[in-house]
C-alpha cells in the first residue's frame, strides 16, 4: 500500500483493475483505493505478470503493507502522481512506491516484487480479509451494503463531531441587488465562457475577503496553539456519485467573480466524473457548500476536519422585509456557519458572517466580474 503521508495510516482496496495471471505495464492502473483523503487510482510501479492479490476488496490494511505480488525482470521506478476521484481537501502529497532491493548483478532469474516499502513495515494491527459488500433483504428491511467510500465519509464525519465543539449561527442576507446584477449578465456570460453564472462565486468571493477580515476563522486547532493559515483555499463540497468530494480553489482571494465561476466549473465536473487530482484536494483552510442548490433554508453543517468552520449557502427565495417602515419584497438568502467553539467564540464567528453579508449585500451593477 503507497503511503500518501502522514496523516493516512490505512487504506481500503476498492476495486482490483487487473487479475492474477494479467499482464501489467509500468504506470497501468492497478488498483483503487480508498483512504479518509482520497480514493485513488494506484498505477503499477514495474511491468510484469500479476501473480497474486494478497489483500482483497473491501480488506483494509495499513499503509506500507503488501497488497499484490508481479514477477518483473525490471527495476521498479517511481510512479507517477495517482488520479484522485474523491477527497477532503487536506489530502497528503501524492505516493511514489519506493524501488526494491536491488537484484545482484549475477542473478538469472526474475525476481517477485511486493508492491510494498524497500523495507519491511512496521508492525501494525493485523489485516484480516473483509468481503466485498453486499446488499440484502431480509424479512421486510432491506440492508444496503457500505461502500468503502461511503464508510471513510462516515468516519470523517464522526472524528469532526467527536473532535471539534460545533456551534452554530446564521444570517439572513438581502441580495436583490446580486440577483438583479446576476440576471442582467448571466446570458453574455454564458455566451462568452461557456459557463454558467451562479450566486456561489459570488459567495465565494465574499467569505474569500471576509476570512482575510477575520483570520481566526481561516485555521486550525493545534492542542497548545492556534494555526493561523496564510493562504486562502476555499473547499466547494460536491455531490459525487461516489459520495460527497471536497475539492479545493487554492488562494481563491486572488481570483475575480469570472475565475471562481470557472474554478468551481471545473473543480465540480472533474469530481462528478472521477477526474480529480491529488492536488485538487490539498491544502483546504476553509470549506462553503451550496446547500440551497438542494432547496435548503437552513442547514447545520458538520465542519470539515481540521478546519475551523464551515458556511453554507442556502436557497435563493423571495420574501417580505421591512424596509424604511415598509414592507417589500426582496431577494434573501440565509448564511449557516458552524464554528470550531475552541477557536472562535459569538464574537469571532459573528464578526465573519456580519463581514460576509456586508460584502453581499454590497453587490450592485457597478460591481466587477472580472
Amino acid at each position: 500500500m503507497p503511503h500518501v503521508g502522514e496523516s493516512v495510516v490505512e487504506g481500503t482496496i476498492g476495486k482490483w483493475l487487473k487479475q492474477p495471471g494479467d499482464r501489467v505495464e509500468r504506470f497501468d492502473p492497478l488498483v483503487e483505493v480508498v483512504t479518509d483523503k482520497v480514493t485513488m487510482e494506484v498505477p503499477s510501479p514495474v511491468a510484469g505478470q500479476l501473480l497474486r492479490i494478497i489483500a482483497t476488496e473491501g480488506e483494509t490494511v495499513p499503509m506500507g503493507a503488501a497488497i499484490a505480488e508481479v514477477e518483473t525482470d525490471e527495476r521498479a521506478t517511481p510512479a507517477p502522481a495517482v488520479q484522485a476521484a474523491a477527497a477532503s481537501p487536506t489530502a497528503p502529497p501524492a505516493p511514489v512506491p519506493p524501488p526494491p532491493p536491488a537484484t545482484p548483478a549475477t542473478s538469472t532469474t526474475p525476481m517477485s516484487y511486493l508492491i510494498t516499502n524497500a523495507q519491511p513495515p512496521a508492525a501494525g494491527p493485523a489485516t484480516v480479509p473483509v468481503p466485498a459488500p453486499v446488499s440484502e433483504t431480509i424479512a421486510d428491511e432491506e440492508r444496503l451494503a457500505i461502500t468503502p467510500v461511503r464508510r471513510m465519509i462516515a468516519e470523517a464525519m464522526v472524528r469532526s463531531a467527536s473532535q471539534i465543539p460545533h456551534a452554530w449561527s446564521m444570517v439572513e442576507v438581502d441580495i436583490n441587488e446580486l440577483v438583479a446584477l446576476r440576471n442582467r449578465e448571466r446570458h453574455a456570460f454564458r455566451q462568452r465562457e461557456g459557463i454558467n453564472l451562479t450566486y456561489l462565486p459570488f459567495a465565494l468571493k465574499a467569505v474569500a475577503g471576509a476570512l482575510k477580515d477575520n483570520p481566526t476563522l481561516n485555521a486550525s486547532w493545534g492542542d497548545d496553539h492556534i494555526v493561523l493559515k496564510r493562504r486562502i483555499n476555499l473547499g466547494i463540497a460536491v455531490a459525487a456519485p461516489t459520495g460527497l468530494v471536497v475539492p479545493v480553489i487554492h488562494d481563491a482571494d486572488r481570483l475575480s467573480i469570472a475565475g471562481l465561476a470557472h474554478a468551481i466549473d471545473d473543480l465540480a465536473g472533474r469530481a462528478r466524473s472521477g477526474a480529480l487530482r491529488l492536488e485538487d484536494v490539498q491544502g483546504g483552510t476553509f470549506t462553503v457548500n451550496n446547500t440551497g442548490a438542494l432547496g435548503s433554508s437552513i442547514s447545520g453543517p458538520i465542519i470539515n476536519h481540521p478546519q475551523a468552520g464551515i458556511l453554507t449557502t442556502e436557497a435563493v427565495q423571495q420574501r417580505p422585509v421591512v424596509i424604511n417602515d415598509a414592507i417589500a419584497i426582496r431577494w434573501m438568502m440565509n448564511l449557516c456557519l458552524s464554528f470550531d467553539h475552541r477557536i472562535n467564540d459569538g464574537e469571532e464567528s459573528g464578526a465573519f458572517l456580519q463581514s460576509v453579508k456586508r460584502r453581499l449585500e454590497a453587490v450592485d451593477g457597478d460591481t466587477p466580474i472580472y
